[in-house]
């Protein structure tokens, strides 16, 4: 249950968090945005099976995949592609916390 809160909790929790707090201006969108992160698991569909609990994504999928991550990295680098970048980073920290709990199998 903590893995389960922990992971989408990041995926969905965290996005509006930032987004209200650093993004007042532009919450809304910034909200739209950053849960659009998710988009990336659409990778999914290149494995089988599709989903398996156990499995980490990261370095396993290709949009998840260390090179897609520095790209990730380098969006979020510059200012007119930082809050895709951001999403894209958030959704990987998920996926990285729930990696996490797979190996110390909580």
């Amino acid at each position: 249950m903590v893995r389960f809160i922990a992971h989408y909790g990041i995926h969905f929790i965290v996005p509006i968090f930032i987004a209200f707090y650093f993004y007042k201006d532009n919450r809304f969108w910034v909200s739209i945005i950053l849960l659009l992160g998710i988009i990336i698991d659409l990778d999914h569909v290149l494995a089988n099976p599709m989903f398996d609990p156990n499995r980490c994504s990261i370095n396993f999928h290709p949009l998840h995949s260390f090179w897609a991550i520095a790209v990730y990295i380098i969006l979020f680098i510059f200012k007119k592609t930082r809050v895709i970048g951001l999403a894209l980073l958030l959704h990987i920290l998920a996926d990285t916390v729930d990696c996490l709990f797979i190996r110390s199998e909580f």
